[in-house]
């Protein structure tokens, strides 16, 4: 299983950004994947000094930026009038991360919407292709994270892009416990696409609408849903995703990029990623 890097979220740590990063490589880590999007890291705040340095922080550090995470939040790209700043904001984010050596950004784009004809479509894909016609014009990738559709429905939509700089950040856990799609499967199906992943993992409960869940995120309104009653997302290996069909089915297709670990919930996130960085390292090296 050799060939794939190990990366870590660094807000999974809910530490100051450089902080994040020395508690990475202190846990074994290859590589770190950061937001992008406010605070220290927003591409307005960072002058070419700035990046510069900061690049170099990383590099002494023995590490790698696994990808950006460009994630604007809201209704994703649902929603032409938001668009008009998410647009040239994630072009920013895209450049951002040429400048630190990754040339990936992750990110939601919404639920597509399986109505063709209507505005919201109109609007995701016309934001996508810009973005993706970008992305090939700089040498970036814009990566949408599976979850609100199954793999099937993602790659339908990205083959209908006219460009190919938007790409998959391929999250198994979200499609165990959203889509309730088979993650291992999904792999072959969206192959051509995959630049970035996220190692999570869970158990789906009960099925809810994708629409409707990320409809609550987008509204802020996410508190009024318990989600312990769709979905649970747990340690890895503790829930449905099976790693080694999983990893053996990336390196089937050719994938040696980053398995970046993401932990969202938990009172001791530092611990529940050093059990993860050793999970992974156990499946990796046999």
């Amino acid at each position: 299983m050799a060939g794939f890097k190990i990366g870590v979220m660094a807000d999974s740590f809910r530490l100051p950004i450089r902080d994040a990063i020395r508690m990475a490589k202190e846990l074994g880590a290859d590589g770190v994947q950061i937001y992008a999007v406010k605070g220290e890291m927003d591409p307005d705040n960072l002058a070419v000094a700035k990046r510069r340095e900061f690049k170099k922080f990383v590099e002494d550090q023995g590490l790698e930026i696994s990808a950006l995470c460009g994630d604007l939040g809201g209704h994703g790209f649902e929603r032409a009038e938001d668009n008009k700043w998410k647009v040239p904001k994630s072009k920013k984010i895209m450049d951002l991360a040429v400048e630190l050596g990754t040339k990936v950004v992750t990110t939601h784009i919404g639920v597509v919407p399986n109505d063709r004809s209507g505005a919201k479509y109109k609007a995701m894909k016309e934001a996508c292709e810009e973005l993706a016609e970008y992305g090939d014009r700089v040498g970036a990738a814009f990566a949408i994270e599976t979850g609100p559709e199954t793999a099937a429905e993602l790659k339908d939509f990205l083959d209908g892009l006219n460009a190919r700089g938007v790409r998959v950040n391929y999250d198994p856990a979200n499609l165990v416990m959203v889509t309730g799609d088979d993650p291992v499967a999904g792999v072959e199906i969206l192959k051509d696409y995959i630049v970035h992943t996220h190692a999570k993992d869970g158990i789906r409960k009960k099925a809810i609408s994708p629409a409707v869940l990320y409809g609550y995120f987008a509204e802020g309104g996410v508190s009024d849903l318990r989600l312990s009653d769709y979905f649970l997302e747990t340690p890895l290996g503790e829930g449905k995703v099976d790693f080694p069909k999983y990893l053996a089915a990336l390196r089937r297709i050719g994938y040696k990029g980053f398995l970046t670990i993401e932990r969202e919930v938990g009172a001791d996130p530092a611990a529940d990623i050093a059990r993860a960085v050793k999970f992974l390292r156990e499946l990796t090296s046999s």
